[in-house]
């Protein structure tokens, strides 16, 4: 195996254990969810339906301004700007507005079965409705009226409409507090303003929710949902156990750590997940070779849980962005001569 591959297996393990961690939502952190229950949770949720197939929480403020964020950005600088592209088109600066979100994906049914539906931000904090308004009737918005709340559907006559996809909407449910998603979803959450069953009645998700220690970012969800619709690797599906429920939690400050819980349909798929999970772990070990700052990651793993649970910590410092620094700089003479 070259060094070129053995570097891609180390950093595709580092980039699922954060992407895992981090809960499927990019700037999600900080809430005491060891203690917490209806009277606790972000009182967002109850604009969330009780159907949900995904729930995520995040402290922008404090992923922002984590020096994990701040290393990461030095060592990669060409990663993607999607705060940018948002901000351009909703007037809303990720960075500096928004102090927390609450984010979660549907379902619907097709076909007598329950599958992934479109979802939605709410993001609660400091926003010029004024402009927001302005700025996205410029890129062809138009104002409608449900139920006394506003909404600014994203040119419902263009591509959307035309295509047969929902068009997006933006709406403020209350002062400070924005919801950002498909329109249906969105007059969804206005309709569970008034009252309703919202995800603080579904005994099953709360319940995981509250087996979330406090950390820096959570997210729980219907594993099986969500992938039954992913375009996943024929690779990956076969040797993947059915796995039910999942959960997140991360700390992000002084670098990453956190833990997954994974649900599984019964104690052998359990034990079957730890097989599998031990031998990536085992692979990626070996593949470290010579650089020991990788090392020092992968040692950090550790694979627990019992029954029908799998549980797998891990702990990434600041350093490691460094060296994922040097790795995208190691390998960009080989993209330039592509």
């Amino acid at each position: 195996m070259t060094s070129r591959t053995r570097y891609f297996v180390i950093a595709s393990l580092l980039v699922l254990v954060v992407g895992l961690g981090t809960g499927l939502v990019a700037y999600f952190a900080g809430f005491p969810m060891s203690a917490l229950s209806r009277q606790s949770s972000p009182d967002e949720l109850r604009y969330v339906p009780a159907s949900a197939a995904l729930v995520a929480f995040a402290n922008v403020h404090d992923v922002m301004a984590s020096d994990t964020r701040q290393r990461l950005r030095t060592a990669l600088p060409e990663l993607p700007n999607g705060q940018h592209d948002f901000q351009n088109h909703t007037g809303i600066d990720i960075e500096r507005d928004i102090d927390h979100v609450v984010a979660f994906v549907g379902q619907r049914m097709v076909e007598g079965r329950s599958v992934p539906a479109a979802g939605m931000v709410l993001g609660r904090g400091r926003f010029d409705q004024v402009k927001i308004e302005s700025l996205m009737r410029e890129h062809g918005g138009v104002v409608e009226d449900y139920k006394g709340k506003r909404l600014i559907v994203s040119d419902p006559a263009g591509a959307g409409a035309s295509t047969g996809n929902s068009t997006v909407s933006l709406a403020f449910l209350e002062p400070g507090l924005v919801a950002v998603g498909t329109s249906d979803m969105v007059r969804g959450a206005v309709d569970l303003k008034d009252g309703g069953a919202n995800v603080t009645t579904n005994d099953e998700m709360m319940a995981r929710l509250g087996d979330v220690d406090r950390s820096a970012a959570w997210a729980v969800g219907r594993f099986d949902l969500l992938t039954s619709s992913a375009k996943l690797p024929s690779e990956l599906t076969s040797r993947l156990p059915p796995i039910t429920w999942f959960s997140a939690s991360t700390d992000v400050n002084g670098g990453f750590r956190g833990v997954l819980h994974a649900e599984t349909r019964d104690d052998e798929a359990a034990n079957n997940l730890r097989d599998v999970v031990r031998g990536f772990m085992a692979m990626a070990k070996l593949q470290a070779g010579s650089r020991p700052e990788f090392q020092g990651v992968l040692q950090s793993l550790q694979l627990g849980g019992s029954g029908k649970t799998v549980v797998l910590s891990f702990d990434l410092p600041v350093q490691v962005f460094d060296a994922l620094g040097a790795l995208a700089k190691e390998h960009q003479p080989h993209t330039q001569v592509r």
